[in-house]
């Protein structure tokens, strides 16, 4: 079967993850509820593209990241947040091999039996992907997405006159529930 191939992408709800392709013809492979598309651009040029489609800039959304959370590697980009598209890299978003995954879209992650170094990755539609990167860093990365989008729901409140209390409970997006409970928040990079 012979897959067609286009030659670029726009993230939406639906979209999961960019994945590196393989084959000779694409440099993405995009999983997306349901189907796998595959793509000429590679994930950055994709999630670039993104960022302007949501009025900004990559460069822009990862310096605020960094400018509000202090993380400055790997940091989870606030594609839209006015749709609530959010996605963080699996590695260097420079490095070949950077899978990019949408939080919204991740359901569990695990680890393989007798393998540390490598994470099963479980979306809620139950479409399993399997990453060369160990459950403690996907950890890391679901919980700096969350606070990312914690910050992003507090300023969204701030610049529309809410006050926000940061000494009781978040209650912004009431469809906002985290999906994954977090063992471990210290050590970010």
């Amino acid at each position: 079967m012979i897959d067609n191939v286009y030659k670029d992408y726009k993230i939406t709800k639906n979209t999961q993850a960019l994945l590196p392709s393989y084959r000779s013809d694409s440099s993405t492979l995009v999983f997306e509820t349901g189907l796998k598309i595959y793509v000429k651009q590679n994930p950055l040029e994709i999630i670039k593209a993104a960022c302007l489609d949501g009025f900004s800039t990559y460069e822009g959304r990862r310096e605020a990241a960094i400018y509000r959370m202090g993380a400055k590697r790997k940091v989870p980009i606030a594609i839209c947040p006015m749709r609530d598209i959010y996605a963080f890299p699996s590695l260097s978003p420079t490095n070949f091999h950077c899978h990019w995954l949408f939080f919204d879209h991740i359901q569990d992650f695990t680890s393989p039996k007798n393998d540390s170094r490598q994470t099963i990755v479980t979306f809620k539609n139950n479409r399993k992907l399997l990453l060369s990167v160990s459950p403690s860093v996907l950890e890391k990365q679901m919980y700096r997405t969350s606070l990312c989008i914690l910050r992003c729901n507090q300023h969204g409140e701030q610049s529309r006159g809410v006050q926000y209390n940061p000494l009781t409970e978040y209650s912004g997006n009431a469809d906002y529930t985290p999906t994954i409970a977090f063992n471990s928040l210290s050590n970010l990079e």
